[in-house]
């Protein structure tokens, strides 16, 4: 169990390895507070790959706390437009307008007045204080979680917030002074390229083969216990790429709930037959010209899958003042990349209209770069 065990003999091998074995990161280079919270939330429930050409980006066009609070909401989920949960990006905005208000703009050195900043829980308030302040406070995620649990063959749940509280309670003694950013990141590290979440760890990499219980008792695979989460809600939906030679209609979704503000392809509940499809398109005053079925997509969200249809009806004419109605834009493929955001939950649709999406976008310029 983790509460009898010696993790005092974990540190000096941990930051010993991670002198050697640390990536270089975009956000390690300069870990000021603003650039360590802005990757920790992207990095939430997202792949380091994935956030590289995000994080540099946004703290490109927006360099500071000053420039987020001040950020129009068009054009922050457009920088955000890939990364999904988008409520993430929300709070942050808050919580700069907070620093703002609060602290003249200054992120506050301190792990309490950090956790009352919006979107920031314990881990990120963790992350903050000890790699940007260097703060002598534990940051627990899922990957210190793991290995922390493998190295004590702990299988207490995971899941569960008191299980991550006595996890934080009990790294407090083994922080090392003076190190207290090195030590959070080092864990991070370990738990994110060798005690991997998926598939076998890499057992012969990992600074601490000679103190695991896991390894020593080849349990490690069934390490950490997790509790089950209540099964998805499933969505069926039917996405309709409505267009003329020129535009493509888009729909802004309510500004409270899922996706909030964002634009969306118009969709309706349930899988439509064709002449369900084309009744829909003529009650919306327009006037469908020729149809085609696409092909089907699935997107989970935390709680939600969508179960999606789609069709592509080409109209008449899309600048019919009849056919205007409030939440609605007729816009052209080249602006819908540059100036809405378009959910990730749509991806499988945008292809349609030319239309890449940010994670596709900046694929592509890497390459092209390259």
């Amino acid at each position: 169990m983790l509460n009898n065990y010696p993790l005092d003999l974990l540190t000096e091998p941990l930051l010993e390895w991670y002198s050697h074995h640390a990536r270089v990161l975009p956000w390690r280079d300069n870990p000021t507070p603003y650039r360590v919270w802005v990757s920790e939330i992207m990095l939430q429930q997202t792949r380091v790959e994935a956030v590289k050409p995000y994080f540099e980006q946004f703290v490109a066009q927006l360099p500071d706390v000053a420039a987020l609070a001040a950020c129009e909401q068009e054009r922050l989920l457009k920088l955000w437009e890939g990364l999904g949960y988008y409520n993430r990006v929300r709070n942050m905005q808050q919580a700069a307008r907070t620093v703002m208000e609060q602290y003249g703009g200054e992120i506050p050195p301190d792990y309490e007045a950090l956790l009352k900043l919006k979107g920031i829980g314990h881990y990120t308030a963790g992350a903050i204080a000890s790699i940007a302040f260097g703060i002598a406070v534990p940051a627990v995620d899922g990957n210190v979680l793991r290995i922390l649990m493998r190295a004590a063959e702990d299988g207490a749940d995971i899941m569960k917030q008191s299980v991550k509280t006595q996890v934080e309670q009990l790294l407090y003694p083994v922080i090392p002074k003076g190190r207290a950013g090195m030590f959070t990141q080092a864990l991070m590290e370990l738990g994110a390229t060798v005690c991997v979440p998926n598939g076998e760890p890499k057992c012969g990499e990992c600074p601490w083969q000679q103190y695991c219980l896991a390894k020593k008792h080849g349990t490690y695979m069934q390490l950490p216990v997790k509790g089950k989460m209540k099964p998805r809600k499933i969505e069926e939906k039917t996405v309709l790429l409505i267009r003329d030679g020129r535009k493509v209609l888009l729909h802004r979704r309510p500004q409270k709930g899922l996706l909030a503000g964002m634009y969306e392809f118009p969709n309706v509940a349930g899988h439509l037959t064709r002449e369900e499809v084309l009744a829909y398109v003529e009650h919306m005053q327009l006037e469908p010209v020729k149809i085609e079925p696409l092909e089907q997509s699935k997107h989970i969200f935390s709680h939600i899958e969508w179960h999606m249809a789609g069709y592509m009806v080409r109209v008449a004419q899309l600048d019919d003042s009849r056919s205007q109605k409030p939440g609605y834009v007729f816009a052209e493929a080249a602006d819908s990349e540059e100036k809405y955001a378009i959910p990730s939950a749509f991806a499988r649709y945008t292809k349609y209209m030319n239309i890449r999406l940010g994670q596709e976008r900046y694929k592509e310029e890497g390459e092209t770069e390259q």
